[in-house]
């Protein structure tokens, strides 16, 4: 079973590990959009090309991802 995706997760991509740790932005179903140090915002169809879980929102993010970006701010 593949795990449950969520906003502010970081999470790696096993077959573009030249991307780095990327955080998750948005679910949709499996259409997962993830914010790569390297590669940018990219959208993941996540059947096709499952994502590893590193750490949860809220966690210490993996050494080489810098810290979390900052919540917009609601004004």
């Amino acid at each position: 079973m593949r795990a449950l995706l969520q906003p502010g997760q970081f999470v790696s991509l096993a077959s573009r590990p030249d991307w780095g740790v990327g955080q998750v932005q948005s679910v949709d179903g499996a259409r997962v959009t993830v914010n790569f140090p390297h590669a940018g915002k990219v959208l993941i169809q996540a059947d096709a090309a499952p994502l590893t879980v590193l750490a949860e929102d809220g966690e210490t993010p993996p050494a080489e991802l810098p810290a979390p970006l900052p919540a917009p701010d609601a004004r």
